[in-house]
């Protein structure tokens, strides 16, 4: 059964004032595009905790940067890529932060997740055009992709050093 700490809960509660932050003030945001740090906290919960944790910590992330500093209406499809991202980042990255895995879980995240799911919720919501959307949205993704590998590479000594410290 899973039994989180004290620790664990107030590391994840800093990592989730830190999400919302990074994602609605610290950012580049049009209507169809963001590119920012946002992803930081979750791929932090997921080198130290694992999938469920970062899945939380992004949904909740997600929820409530939409409820308290909105930026358009709140659409719960975000909120599922949100989690969803957790859970990737988690799975492919808690105890096993290879260079393959963290390239997996890139790829997933900005391909799969990203671009096409979060462009698929954009057009339910705007009824703009998908193929238009997918356009755009490629060049986020390809920038995100790099960003993504290189920030999470980095970040990854960092939780190796936290570890000891976080989960006593």
């Amino acid at each position: 059964m899973f039994r989180p700490t004290t620790k664990m809960l107030s590391t994840l509660g800093v990592l989730l004032a830190l999400d919302v932050v990074l994602t609605r003030f610290l950012s580049y945001s049009v209507w169809n595009v963001r590119i920012g740090f946002g992803f930081v906290p979750v791929v932090l919960a997921a080198l130290l905790f694992g999938a469920v944790p970062a899945a939380v910590l992004g949904a909740l992330g997600d929820f409530l940067g939409a409820l308290l500093f909105p930026t358009g209406p709140y659409f719960p499809g975000f909120t599922l890529t949100a989690a969803l991202t957790g859970l990737v980042f988690g799975a492919l990255l808690h105890r096993k932060s290879g260079v393959v895995n963290t390239l997996a879980a890139v790829a997933l995240v900005q391909l799969v997740l990203g671009l096409l799911l979060n462009t698929y919720w954009i057009h339910v919501l705007y009824r703009a055009p998908f193929a238009a959307l997918l356009a755009t949205r490629a060049a986020q993704a390809a920038l995100l992709s790099a960003v993504q590998f290189v920030t999470i590479r980095a970040l990854i000594p960092l939780a190796e050093r936290l570890k000891g410290s976080v989960s006593a």
